[in-house]
């Protein structure tokens, strides 16, 4: 990925834009504008991304993640009345993009779609449903979901980008449509650094207006060979079956050093979903910088974590997994929800993974080493 941001010359606020890794390999982008004048109009846009960032490790879907950021602003812009009139109104675009099914998966609140260049030289800009920007109440955002071909660049931009003077932001729209298409004329060998240069080069005055904010991401999909899932039967004999062929798989990838924990969490995941849920159950396997073990089920109640009595004879499971694993969390999907765990992967480098440092969102676990970088499998 790529970024480009100038500030403006002046107190007015404008864009913000940032990037997110979340767990399960997926990836969060999301850019805002800002209407105001002033430091605390300004302050705002720090407002808006510390919320988006905490909201985002809670798992939500991009329209409830909106939802709630609304909420948020409307609440906020009838605070304290050294606030009030500084701030003007904001926009925001929050996109997941999941490289395991190649899906990105946005939502916007009066923001402009993102741009999408595919690798055969296609610039298309999504027709996604259009919310009301933030902070107006009671805002209805819809999510639109695509595939997106390997090797394509997701452009995400804030309204200073488009606003040309003496013209409207259609002037500037046009003017970035014909930038993008130009740059994918020789789309084979430009990355995103000479993608971010060609628009900044050509929609950036020296002096902005306002912040302006440009982010472009490649994305990449992770190998058949690097994803293993299971469907399991709801009985309990099935558990010791899938335990074998989790160990076959760890040992093809070279992991055997895991098998031991690995199956004692997915045994006790897969066990809490045959004995509390009904439905079908799936389990996956993702290899890449981590080993990830997910556990899908039919159910939405999610899972608490607690301190189970010496007299209890139930309530440890998940707190042995949390013990275990590096990192844990759940999140609610459209069928039901899915319970995740992050494992390090061995010192020792294996051939056709990708070893990467862990970001810090979901819930770490008691004594484990959380990760302090952000990798982006965008």
């Amino acid at each position: 990925m790529a970024v480009r941001y100038r500030p403006a010359r002046s107190e007015t606020s404008g864009d913000w834009i940032e990037l997110i890794a979340l767990p399960e390999n997926r990836v969060a982008m999301a850019v805002g504008s800002v209407v105001g004048y002033g430091p605390r109009a300004r302050a705002w846009i720090g407002r808006l991304r510390r919320a988006v960032r905490s909201l985002s490790s809670t798992g939500l879907p991009p329209d409830e993640l909106l939802g709630r950021l609304d909420h948020l602003v409307t609440r906020w812009s009838r605070g304290p009345d050294e606030w009030e009139g500084f701030f003007r109104g904001a926009t925001c675009l929050y996109a997941i993009y999941d490289p395991v099914s190649r899906r990105c998966a946005v939502s916007r609140a009066g923001h402009r779609p993102p741009a999408v260049m595919s690798p055969d030289g296609r610039v298309d800009f999504p027709d996604l449903p259009a919310g009301p920007p933030l902070g107006l109440g009671g805002g209805s955002f819809t999510t639109a979901e695509w595939e997106v071909p390997e090797g394509s660049h997701l452009v995400l931009y804030g309204h200073g980008l488009l606003q040309r003077r003496g013209n409207g932001a259609d002037a500037g729209f046009a003017l970035l449509r014909s930038v993008l298409r130009r740059v994918a004329t020789r789309h084979g060998v430009v990355g995103p650094e000479e993608t971010c240069a060609a628009v900044f080069d050509a929609l950036v005055p020296v002096r902005p207006g306002g912040d302006v904010a440009l982010m472009v991401a490649r994305t990449r999909g992770m190998r058949p060979d690097q994803v293993a899932d299971w469907d399991v039967p709801a009985e309990p004999a099935a558990v010791a079956d899938l335990r074998a062929a989790v160990t076959r798989q760890l040992a093809h990838w070279g992991l055997s050093d895991l098998e031991f924990t690995t199956e004692l969490i997915l045994s006790e995941l897969v066990n809490n979903a045959i004995r509390y849920t009904t439905g079908p159950i799936h389990l996956r396997l993702l290899c890449d910088h981590t080993l990830t073990c997910e556990v899908f089920d039919s159910s939405p109640a999610l899972p608490r974590l607690r301190q189970a009595a010496t007299t209890d004879e139930h309530g440890r499971g998940l707190f042995l997994v949390a013990r275990l694993a590096e990192r844990w969390g759940t999140r609610h999907t459209q069928a039901g929800k899915v319970i995740w765990t992050e494992q390090p992967l061995p010192q020792t480098p294996r051939a056709g993974i990708n070893e990467r440092p862990v970001a810090t969102t979901g819930h770490p676990s008691p004594g484990s080493r959380a990760g302090h970088y952000d990798p982006c499998p965008a």
